[in-house]
């Protein structure tokens, strides 16, 4: 399993939902994705996407696909200045006569602490390149969950609901192969690297093990002093602060999923002692493992 598969595995995605948007000039829309990412795909007409965080909205026309991540705010307009309407509560037909536009809509809910390595190396929002075969993937998807959503049939809302689950998966996909293309800074661009994902797969593989910067630079095939550098360079990071955090990701994962005890998860993601882990811990979360536990983990079934 690679590092960004170990991360959808315990993100705890919960049932996706799709919408297909036939909107007509004039039109505008607010959407505030509180503990939600949504994937856009506009596949007719042209619309302006604006958040806080653009300095001018974007156009995107048919074709463009974005991902925007929780908790960001955002308007689509058919063009700037129009009246909004919050999502939640959109009607059929919404807009007027005008040019129509048409956007597909992913709506993805999952436990956000899980997904903090793999969102936090994504930016608020990301144009999502589909030209690539990672790319080609999720159009397809796409336009399999909307020939579902729009023909119907007998299964059609189970088979929507599963092809909603797989698009999502695809998107992150799309979305760290366009990172990782694009010579940007984190952990998904020194995974493309190959000699540097050598070692990052070896940490990954024994967490516990007491590594140090020369072991992880013969794994490498560099020379410790190569290695250091161009880790930092393409991580952002040191080598043994990028293995903290991983760490302290999995024992997080640990605490929400588990009952084992502090010393008992410290034994397993490389210290010697429960001691050791909560210094760590606290340091890095502001809290102790006991308190982050108490506020983070998932209720049992009944």
């Amino acid at each position: 399993m690679d590092l960004v598969d170990t991360v959808l595995t315990t993100m705890s995605i919960r049932p996706s939902r799709y919408a297909r948007l036939n909107l007509g000039a004039p039109w505008g829309i607010s959407v505030r994705s509180r503990d939600s990412a949504r994937l856009l795909l506009v596949t007719e007409g042209s619309c302006w996407l604006g958040t806080k965080s653009l300095d001018e909205p974007q156009l995107l026309v048919a074709g463009d696909c974005c991902l925007v991540q929780s908790n960001v705010e955002f308007t689509l307009q058919d063009a700037p200045g129009r009246a909004l309407v919050d999502c939640e509560s959109l009607s059929e037909g919404h807009g007027g006569d005008g040019e129509r536009t048409v956007i597909l809509s992913g709506r993805f809910s999952f436990d956000i602490a899980a997904a903090g390595p793999l969102f936090d190396a994504l930016p608020p929002l990301l144009r999502i390149d589909l030209g690539n075969a990672a790319g080609r993937s999720l159009r397809a998807t796409f336009d399999l969950l909307d020939a579902e959503a729009s023909e119907g049939g007998v299964g059609s809302a189970l088979i929507a609901s599963r092809l909603a689950d797989v698009l999502f998966v695809q998107a992150m996909r799309a979305c760290c192969a366009s990172i990782g293309s694009g010579g940007g800074v984190g952990w998904l661009a020194a995974l493309r690297d190959p000699q540097l994902s050598a070692a990052m797969n070896a940490m990954h593989g024994d967490l516990t093990q007491a590594w140090t910067v020369a072991e992880l630079a013969r794994t490498a095939g560099m020379s410790r002093s190569a290695f250091a550098a161009a880790f930092h360079a393409k991580a952002g990071e040191t080598p043994l602060s990028y293995l903290t955090s991983w760490r302290l990701y999995r024992a997080k994962s640990l605490l929400r999923d588990t009952p084992l005890s502090v010393q008992e998860i410290a034994v397993r993601v490389g210290y010697e002692t429960g001691t050791a882990l909560s210094r760590v811990f606290t340091r890095r979360e502001g809290v102790s493992p006991g308190a982050w536990r108490k506020n983070r983990r998932r209720p049992q079934a009944a």
